[in-house]
């Protein structure tokens, strides 16, 4: 499987959980939660943070999992704002040239 079908997978399983809410799912909680929007990027936040001092320390197993929850973080964003893979594809494709 390939890194970016990985996030794909993870993508499709937070677009599925907006539409069909499951008791107990972390991404309905934070797709419901009173405090809205806010909460996802608190999130993002709290997890850029936790990136920014793992590459700090030159914690590398750390920098990997505090990647993968601000990536985490990033899709429920996106897709709370209905901005799918594609968009963010086609926009770095533009960057590219």
């Amino acid at each position: 499987m390939s890194s970016i079908s990985v996030l794909e997978d993870v993508y499709d399983v937070i677009e599925d959980r907006k539409e069909n809410a499951v008791e107990g799912s972390y991404v309905c909680s934070l797709l419901k939660h009173n405090k809205g929007m806010d909460k996802i990027l608190e999130k993002i936040g709290e997890e850029s943070t936790e990136v920014i001092l793992a590459t700090k320390n030159g914690q590398k197993e750390r920098i990997v999992e505090e990647s993968c929850d601000l990536f985490f973080h990033m899709l429920v964003m996106l897709s709370a704002n209905n901005i799918t893979l594609d968009d963010i594809s086609a926009e770095m494709e533009g960057r590219r040239h």
